[in-house]
């Protein structure tokens, strides 16, 4: 009779297991996106105090869109433009690209001023107004220097529509007139002491973080850089682009989950067969470890709708902890022998698994009170995977493993068990593990902290030289620092953008800063292009010109006061009557608004500087030329609504509060698991079955000060888990012990089993190519293997007379 309730639960769970494989490659494969995110600024947390400045932080990172920029380059200037035509014609010919920019197409320079010239009374260079504001401006003296001026090689308007060339010096300010690419034979060619670079930009047709896109994307590129230095040995080509370090990291995290999953599930395999010596228990607990990733990845790209880099890799890693309830479970039927029931071994593991579970699932659920999107991830990964897991034990399993172990648990390992747990138990080990605690101090003193954002995210260092090379030759990409300016309105917004210019103009004239990219250099406010007009006017007429508001001021009444004094200039210079006389009707003109601004084609580009909705408005500054972020921020004194963003610095800093935060976590959650251990145990026992745990966590931490590793968050986090897998082992051995003492040793046999599968998963994350997941596996290898050691302190040392 009690066999078709157990297999009525097995029936139902199994149709729950394969309902979840199913919806799991649908999440991963049928939806035509792949769940993967590689964009590696979705893992960062939140570090600016409000929207705007995160807004800012996005807009700024994908400015640069879907596309990838390469530069090509050679010592003879002739091969470096004909590999870039070639380059780009392989690239335009694929269908992955939707746009393949290497030759321009033709382009008339007079669309650079005829949108301008509505507005050129209102457009001055500091220096300009300056000039004409200056005591003893002479305007027939600056028309005719202006006459006598050699051809400009940057664009500008015609003489007749400038005389006084004061639009084309505001021209000459402009981004594209600064960039240090110049149209070349119809490419944007950039000449260095090296030789010749060119510029190629090729659109993708898709995101740089899809994966189809991706893949199609650089094997189109390696092939037509194939082809191009077979034609042309001396080209070179740099890259840089988010493709690139999206590419980069997704091929690091398929490196690492090859390296941790299929290394630790042969070992596991080959570690089984060894103790079990039969494959059906093998196959048993990768069932059940197999339904409890793929619970995981359902409910984790459910709850998030993708899965980061580290999940992925820490979810391979996860093997073997997932795989240790069901090797308690076959542990105890193994030592059962011929005397096996299926249900009575389930009633006899639950505890034990149980208050197992509650405290790994405390240390992953502290793990996701982290405001981190990467570890909130991985702790519900964890979550779900375990509970998985361990159901599996109690619903599935006792149809799997109905029928008595072939053998018992391998003679030597549990000798050896045993032979350890006699050395590593009673009141000698306890003087050990206090002598230990004395050893482990100067480890402790040792200790230092690192909370760089390059634990997290480290591109390679060649694709950062690359990129450090494009932006030093092109002047693309720029640093991780700018300045981020906020107002009530757009007027705010560009006077007090105008007030940090100013300053970084001093800057510039000193050599502190070669130049900036900000929207009141391409758009003055309203009020310096008022004090702008106001200088022309008093060349124009003499006097002033009344506010805009003011009747007397409309551009009519202005004009009309103002006819003659500019014409007896130009004809005394000696300009001809006609274009005296249409220069003089172009004035007063009118002021360029953000609207216009925005709706300029040459602007379009440079959008993404300016920001208005819902989280406020602001603008982003960009400097060229300087890094220092302590000299960047001194610009900011005194001018309100400016700072000074620092992605990583922010980060950086928010990984050393938390750090500080984890600190206190892991002190409460050791508490909390003393008190779930003395509602078990009882308060005189409790003290023994959290030493081993408790004692592990401080041996891993002066090994760390010995190995001379500054301790980071990850660290930290990792002794979470460190707390909650070491809990396990006591666990399994105090409750395991009453049950296996006719075979003296199997119970911290069963121990060690899990204790190296988890070491054969965990602890091969100490190989990652992602710091953050080295320190996480160094951290639990070291504190795995010192709390599994330790576990026989939590039970009474066994008799000699057992052995």
């Amino acid at each position: 009779m009690r066999q078709a309730p157990t297999a009525v639960r097995a029936g139902l769970f199994a149709f729950a297991a394969l309902a979840a494989c199913v919806l799991c490659a649908w999440l991963l494969f049928g939806r035509g996106v792949s769940p993967l995110q590689t964009d590696l600024l979705t893992m960062l947390p939140a570090t600016e105090r409000h929207p705007l400045a995160e807004d800012a932080v996005e807009r700024l990172a994908k400015s640069s869109g879907d596309r990838m920029v390469l530069l090509v380059g050679s010592a003879d200037d002739g091969t470096a433009k004909d590999a870039a035509r070639e380059l780009g014609a392989a690239l335009g010919g694929d269908p992955v690209f939707s746009s393949v920019i290497a030759e321009l197409p033709p382009f008339d320079l007079e669309q650079l001023v005829t949108p301008f010239l509505p507005f050129r009374f209102h457009l001055l260079t500091a220096e300009d107004r300056a000039a004409i504001v200056a005591p003893g401006f002479d305007p027939v003296a600056a028309l005719r220097r202006r006459l006598n001026e050699p051809f400009g090689a940057n664009v500008g308007a015609k003489l007749t529509d400038d005389p006084f060339g004061w639009l084309q010096h505001w021209l000459d300010r402009q981004p594209w007139n600064r960039a240090t690419l110049v149209p070349e034979d119809d490419l944007l060619v950039a000449h260095r002491g090296d030789g010749s670079h060119v510029l190629v930009i090729a659109t993708l047709n898709g995101s740089s973080y899809d994966d189809t896109v991706q893949r199609q994307a650089l094997a189109a590129l390696a092939k037509a850089e194939k082809a191009m230095a077979a034609k042309h040995p001396d080209a070179r080509l740099l890259r840089t682009g988010a493709i690139f370090y999206a590419a980069a990291a997704r091929a690091g995290a398929e490196r690492d989950t090859h390296v941790v999953g299929i290394a630790s599930s042969l070992g596991i395999a080959a570690l089984l067969l060894f103790v079990f010596r039969s494959v059906r228990p093998l196959l048993i607990a990768f069932v059940s470890t197999a339904i409890g990733v793929v619970g995981a990845i359902v409910a984790t790209v459910l709850v998030f709708g993708q899965l980061h880099l580290p999940t992925l890799v820490f979810g391979a890693a996860l093997l073997g902890e997932a795989v240790d309830y069901s090797i308690q479970y076959l542990c105890a039927r193994a030592n059962a022998g011929q005397a096996w029931n299926a249900a009575r071994g389930v009633r006899q593991v639950r505890p034990a698994l149980l208050l197992a579970l509650a405290t790994s699932l405390l240390g992953y659920a502290l793990l996701a009170l982290v405001p981190f999107p990467a570890l909130r991830q991985m702790a519900c990964f964890a979550i779900a995977g375990m509970t998985v897991a361990c159901a599996s034990v109690f619903w599935l399993l006792p149809v799997l493993a109905a029928k008595p172990a072939r053998a018992p648990l391998a003679p030597s390992l549990v000798r050896l068990a045993l032979g350890w747990q006699r050395i590593a138990s009673g009141r000698h080990a306890l003087a050990a593990i206090v002598v230990l605690a004395l050893l482990a101090l100067p480890g402790w003193l040792r200790l230092g902290h690192d909370d760089d954002i390059h634990l997290l995210i480290s591109p390679p260092k060649s694709l950062e030289a690359q990129t450090a090379a494009i932006r030093d030759i092109a002047g693309f990409g720029g640093g991780s620092q700018f300045w981020l300016v906020e107002g009530k309105d757009a007027e705010q917004v560009l006077q007090r953008e105008e007030a940090l210019t100013d300053r970084l103009r001093r800057w510039r004239d000193d050599g502190k800063l070669s130049g900036w990219t900000g929207v009141s250099t391409m758009l003055p406010s309203m009020k310096r292009q008022q004090a702008n007009l106001a200088a022309v006017s008093d060349v124009f007429c003499g006097t002033a010109p009344a506010r805009e508001s003011d009747d007397a001021g409309t551009p009519a009444v202005i004009a009309g006061k103002c006819r003659g004094k500019v014409r007896s200039a130009m004809l005394t210079a000696g300009f001809k009557a006609e274009a005296a006389d249409a220069y003089e009707a172009t004035f007063p003109g009118r002021a360029l608004t953000l609207d216009d601004w925005l709706k300029t084609p040459v602007y379009t580009p440079f959008h993404y500087l300016w920001m208005s909705g819902e989280h406020g408005t602001g603008s982003i500054v960009l400097p060229q030329g300087q890094d220092d972020v302590n000299l960047l921020r001194t610009a900011t004194e005194g001018l309100p609504g400016v700072s000074l963003i620092d992605k990583p610095a922010g980060i950086s800093l928010l990984f050393g509060r938390y750090r500080g935060y984890a600190d206190i976590w892991l002190g409460a959650a050791l508490a909390l698991v003393g008190l779930a251990f003395a509602w078990r145990y009882g308060p005189r026992a409790a003290w023994r079955v959290l030493l081993p745990p408790a004692a592990g966590i401080v041996f891993s931490v002066a090994a760390l000060g010995y190995l001379d590793q500054p301790l980071t968050l990850f660290h930290i986090m990792a002794l979470m888990l460190v707390l909650g897998v070491g809990a396990n082992y006591a666990v399994f051995l105090r409750e395991g012990e009453p049950h296996a003492a006719h075979v003296p040793g199997a119970a911290y046999a069963g121990v060690l089993l899990s204790a190296v599968t988890a070491l054969l998963s965990f602890g091969l994350l100490a190989l990652s190519t992602m710091p953050a997941l080295r320190h996480f596996g160094l951290t639990l290898l070291l504190g795995i293997g010192f709390t599994a050691l330790l576990a026989p302190v939590s039970v009474p040392a066994p008799k000699k007379s057992n052995a």
